[in-house]
């Protein structure tokens, strides 16, 4: 459940079926093939492949030929729509009936087959011991990457909280830090949580310091959150958000990035 990976490593965020995104990524600034720079780099993806855009399949299909095909060199975590629950609802689930011509309810369908591989992700990994990556963050019950790694694959996400470890998957998969450096602590995350349920929060740039204390580690790389330049710094630069689909579904104008 945790990756040790090496640097030097390209860290990428969301992409969201935005397929043409990735492209210009690999254009610019190298290719994960044999004709490029998978000898030099890996490539740690944060999760969100799929929803949203309309090159769902494209972007998934390619990454998981791509892990096939370098499976030291690609490494894939997993984030919150990486879950059938969310992505029946935004937009994967609707790709696959009409590209494909399937019912996704089929127990052989490839939406099915997709969201069975997405219950086998990694949901963190540490980049030479000192960088932690996850796709949402640390919420309010992320002490130790020990916790992480005691939890079992397959991985179902059950988003009705009703234990400890649920509470935890759902803290990495869904929370967000704080506005600003100045709100500490626990904060309720009303955007992503309406109904109050408490289940995912907010967290506080002490938080992330105490974390990387106990961890012994330097910085958190977390995706997630569509952000303005593509990246933000958090916690005096301590948390980096990271966002790889530019003009988040056509009307936030926003740049992308990679790390």
């Amino acid at each position: 459940m945790v990756l040790r990976v090496d640097a030097p490593v390209k860290v990428f965020g969301d992409i969201h079926g935005q397929y043409q995104d990735l492209m210009r990524f690999f254009d610019l600034w190298g290719t994960p093939d044999e004709n490029g720079d998978i000898e030099s780099y890996d490539y740690l993806f944060l999760g969100d492949y799929v929803d949203r855009g309309n090159h769902s399949l494209e972007t998934i299909c390619l990454l998981m030929s791509l892990k096939i095909r370098f499976p030291d060199k690609i490494h894939l975590l997993r984030g919150n729509h990486e879950d059938k629950w969310i992505n029946n609802a935004f937009g994967f689930a609707e790709e696959c009936s009409n590209r494909l011509g399937e019912d996704p309810t089929d127990h052989d369908s490839v939406f099915n087959k997709i969201n069975t591989f997405f219950d086998w992700l990694p949901l963190a990994a540490v980049i030479e011991d000192r960088i932690v990556c996850l796709h949402g963050g640390i919420g309010s019950t992320l002490v130790s990457l020990e916790q992480i790694d005691q939890i079992k694959r397959p991985l179902e996400v059950i988003h009705e909280v009703s234990s400890v470890e649920q509470q935890l998957v759902v803290d990495i998969l869904w929370s967000d830090p704080t506005d600003s450096d100045n709100e500490l602590g626990i904060q309720p995350n009303f955007v992503r949580d309406p109904n109050g349920t408490g289940n995912i929060v907010k967290f506080g740039p002490d938080r992330v310091k105490t974390f990387l204390e106990n961890n012994k580690c330097a910085f958190i790389l977390r995706a997630h959150e569509c952000v303005m330049d593509g990246f933000e710094r958090f916690a005096g630069g301590c948390l980096f958000t990271v966002f790889s689909a530019t003009d988040y579904c056509g009307r936030h104008k926003n740049a992308g990035a990679m790390l």
